[in-house]
């Protein structure tokens, strides 16, 4: 069985060099889970950190012995787990980079494959899309009438936030992001009413124009300071999802990340802080609304997507540098 392991411990951000594929035995299935082969793994910028164990206290992979982490969709090839069979379809944030994966009980759940597309089990119905329905539905309650900013808008997850948001009746959807590219895509593909290139000059002036009324919900994906710029474009009373800091993931020493109190207690809003782990028990419910949203086109995804695992390490440097387009997928192996 081939898997791709660090090369060294990592001190600074990844790059496609720090990686090396190896053999390793095939693992065993254990008691009360299953031994599936990998089809589709999910690349996400949280795991920058990860690999040098500043990911919510969990620690960095073992170079040259350990997979790096990856969520997975995989075909059962054996299984020891009551109600799944060989052949089953499952999805686990418990996996790696690696062909065959071990997942032990309680760390994988069982896919329905005519309910979506399988791939979309590592994007939109994945992690990143439970992220977005949890802070707009569960924490925000987004409804009727609001207008909603995202930032890292061009993400899988901030493309779902403003998806589930203009789905749950908010009235104006604004988004953020670098480069005319992926605003285009903002726009045209997800459907945001406008999106402001931070790239450009006198970015903020347009952003203050794109929310004539203000916002009264915000998705933050980057930073405090970006934080802070849409509670200056805030409505009374605003609520604001604090997710991720992607701004800081590579930072060599841990930031501050300061929040201007007078500003939140002037604006009397509401600072919601996100961790997706909390709403896994919720998982099923998500997915089987937004497959209906799939499938009725309301709801719709983009892939950066290679075959092979041996180019997971050059899709990941490109995430790691904001260069992807849309959820980066690779496909391990045919389904």
């Amino acid at each position: 069985m081939k898997l791709i392991t660090l090369k060294t411990a990592l001190e600074s951000k990844p790059q496609a060099s720090d990686f090396t594929m190896i053999d390793a035995p095939t693992p065993a299935c254990p008691d009360g889970g299953v031994l599936a082969r990998v089809v589709h793994l999910s690349l996400d910028p949280y795991v920058g950190s990860r690999l040098r164990g500043k990911h919510m206290g969990e620690a960095a992979p073992e170079p040259g012995r350990d997979p790096i982490p990856g969520a997975i969709v995989g075909e059962v090839l054996e299984s020891r787990a009551d109600g799944i069979r060989k052949g089953d379809w499952v999805q686990s944030m418990e996996g790696g980079w690696q062909e065959i994966v071990a997942l032990p009980a309680g760390h994988f759940r069982k896919l329905n494959p005519d309910q979506a597309p399988l791939a979309s089990h590592a994007g939109v119905l994945g992690m990143p899309g439970l992220t977005a329905w949890a802070g707009m539905t569960q924490l925000a309650k987004v409804g009727d009438g609001d207008t909603v900013l995202v930032d890292a808008a061009a993400g899988p997850v901030g493309g779902t936030v403003g998806q589930i948001a203009r789905i749950k009746g908010a009235k104006r959807v604004v988004g953020i992001a670098g480069g005319a590219e992926k605003c285009n895509i903002v726009t045209d593909t997800y459907g945001f009413d406008a999106c402001i290139d931070y790239k450009q000059e006198n970015w903020q002036d347009a952003l203050k124009d794109a929310l004539p009324e203000g916002l009264s919900v915000f998705f933050e994906n980057v930073s405090a300071e970006m934080a802070m710029i849409a509670l200056a474009n805030a409505q009374i009373y605003a609520r604001g999802v604090l997710c991720g800091l992607a701004a800081a993931y590579h930072n060599p020493t841990a930031a501050t990340h300061s929040l201007n109190m007078g500003t939140i207690i002037g604006k009397r809003a509401q600072m919601l802080g996100l961790v997706v782990y909390d709403f896994y028990p919720k998982w099923d419910d998500y997915v089987n609304e937004a497959s209906d949203w799939i499938n009725s086109g309301q709801l719709k995804f983009v892939e950066d997507r290679v075959e092979g695992l041996e180019n997971a390490p050059d899709l990941f440097e490109r995430l790691m540098n904001g260069k992807n387009r849309g959820k980066a997928v690779v496909t391990v192996s045919a389904e």
